[in-house]
């Protein structure tokens, strides 16, 4: 979704970035990632848990995502300094809360169980990937046919419908949705 708003022109809500300028933005995005992954959140897990760190990761992506379609309205370095911070921030979040997720379901099955739920899991998570792009497209050409709706017009809807998602992943993370096991099985 990011690669196909960033190319789109600014007058249908994108930043019109060359191809070039994407590849950019997500060479920072992936350095930033790794630097993160590497020093900074075997840190914050230890000291606030999965569960806490996959809850923050949701809530503070629901306003980040809010921010794009305003990003585009600036001119100027502006635009590409915002992005490649967003960019950055967005995939820290993300990895935030799916290394959480990961962790929370290790730990919440037997030694024996370990292999069959991430099984699962990677096969869901490879049918989602799957389907993801294909249904982000089409949700951004929908979005680019409603530059001038009232209420959420063109490319806020995308980032509208990609915010409903994200709460509904926090309200996962909540019980009953949410069973944390009794005892921190080995």
């Amino acid at each position: 979704m990011f690669s196909l708003w960033a190319v789109s022109p600014r007058k249908n809500g994108g930043l019109s970035f060359s191809t070039a300028d994407v590849g950019e933005v997500l060479a920072f995005s992936g350095l930033g990632l790794l630097l993160f992954q590497l020093f900074i959140y075997p840190l914050v897990e230890r000291n606030f848990g999965p569960v806490m760190v996959s809850r923050a990761g949701a809530v503070l992506t629901i306003p980040l995502l809010s921010s794009y379609p305003f990003i585009a309205i600036l001119k100027g370095l502006a635009p590409m300094l915002l992005i490649n911070c967003a960019s950055i921030l967005k995939n820290v979040l993300a990895v935030s809360i799916t290394t959480g997720l990961f962790l929370l379901q290790n730990r919440s099955v037997t030694q024996q169980q370990r292999g069959a739920a991430n099984g699962i899991s990677m096969s869901a998570m490879s049918l989602f990937k799957a389907i993801g792009p294909a249904a982000g497209g089409s949700l951004f050409s929908w979005a680019q046919k409603r530059q001038n709706a009232f209420l959420f017009p063109g490319d806020q809807m995308v980032f509208f419908i990609l915010n409903i998602i994200e709460v509904l992943g926090l309200l996962l993370t909540f019980k009953p949705f949410l069973a944390l096991p009794d005892d921190n099985i080995s």
